[in-house]
């Protein structure tokens, strides 16, 4: 009995390894329908501009075997977005890019939302921060308008941004720190349309990131004074005359002891499976091949860092400290 068992154990392995070795190699998991792509923000801003650019980079080299369908939802400061990821438990047919609102909405709402709730796909590169004014104003560096705003009442000069108590009100805060003046600040939806009040003359700067304001530089209408990181940038393309992104100075060499760079990542819902990530993490190492995208990081100014595993959780957790410091300082946090 006990030899007939162990003969149809071993037949029953046999069959099962031929059964095996008839399916295809290349049974990895891959999309089976469209792929909804969140961006927890308003249209025309940079999380905007940088989906529309993946969604047509994947369908311009035919990455995907589905579609990429972009999905704008800024309800909440973005929470609208981040909720819908959070509560589509196992769904690989969804995407999110995010921003630094990733860390900022829950600490300014309170809304039920941790970027641990979602699954960490890969960073795409960071963000830079601009100082931007109208071009017809007479400011031409950062100290030149820091001067105006010290001569002025408390409240005299706007700042437009993206959002309340995220990332540009952030800056913000710590820009009227370094100059020791109150500013008055104005929440708009996005930063495309920061960038058109700005040239509207309907505020007086913005912090925009490049991406959001190099169409309206190019024409000549508004002007950067300063970049908000440790270093010049490094792209030389003339923009405007002989003006590149490696002419813009940093702030701190302005006087202005700022320094700030935001996140483009990708994370999925909770709960799926670790080859459908390496799925999308290999897809957008593809993506960071082709022309269009090198050309997007040039025109974006960005810091092309890319970072996902664990190296990418790792600055995730230090990420959310950071503006949790932040938050606290500037007083946004929900129930202080």
């Amino acid at each position: 009995m006990k030899h007939f068992n162990a003969f149809g154990l071993g037949a029953v392995a046999a069959l099962g390894m031929t059964a095996l070795s008839m399916l295809p190699a290349s049974a990895a998991w891959e999309p089976t329908k469209p792929v909804e792509f969140i961006v927890p923000a308003g249209t025309g801003g940079g999380a905007d501009q940088m989906a529309r650019t993946l969604q047509g980079i994947i369908a311009k080299h035919s990455l995907m075997s589905t579609q990429l369908v972009v999905i704008n939802k800024s309800g909440g400061a973005g929470g609208e977005g981040f909720l819908d990821v959070k509560n589509a438990k196992g769904n690989p047919h969804k995407i999110v890019i995010t921003l630094s609102n990733l860390f900022t909405t829950p600490l300014a709402t309170g809304i039920p939302f941790n970027w641990k709730d979602m699954t960490p796909v890969a960073m795409l590169a960071l963000d830079e921060f601009v100082l931007w004014v109208n071009a017809s104003e007479p400011y031409k560096t950062a100290g030149d308008y820091v001067a105006a705003i010290k001569a002025a009442p408390d409240g005299t000069f706007k700042m437009g941004g993206t959002g309340s108590k995220s990332e540009d009100q952030i800056i913000t805060v710590a820009f009227e720190k370094a100059v020791g003046k109150k500013m008055t600040y104005i929440p708009y939806k996005g930063g495309g349309e920061v960038a058109v009040q700005l040239v509207g003359g309907h505020i007086n700067s913005s912090v925009n990131n490049p991406i959001e304001a190099v169409s309206q530089w190019r024409g000549d209408k508004v002007r950067p004074l300063c970049v908000f990181d440790s270093k010049t940038l490094p792209y030389t393309d003339k923009i405007l005359g002989d003006l590149s992104w490696s002419s813009v100075p940093t702030c701190v060499s302005s006087g202005v002891d700022v320094e700030y760079l935001m996140l483009r990542g990708i994370f999925m819902p909770p709960g799926v499976t670790d080859e459908q990530v390496a799925y999308f993490v290999d897809l957008f190492k593809k993506v960071r091949e082709t022309p269009e995208w090198k050309q997007l990081m040039k025109d974006g100014a960005f810091n092309q860092t890319f970072m996902a595993g664990a190296e990418f959780k790792t600055w995730l957790e230090g990420a959310e400290a950071t503006h949790k410091g932040l938050m606290q300082e500037a007083g946004f946090i929900a129930g202080n």
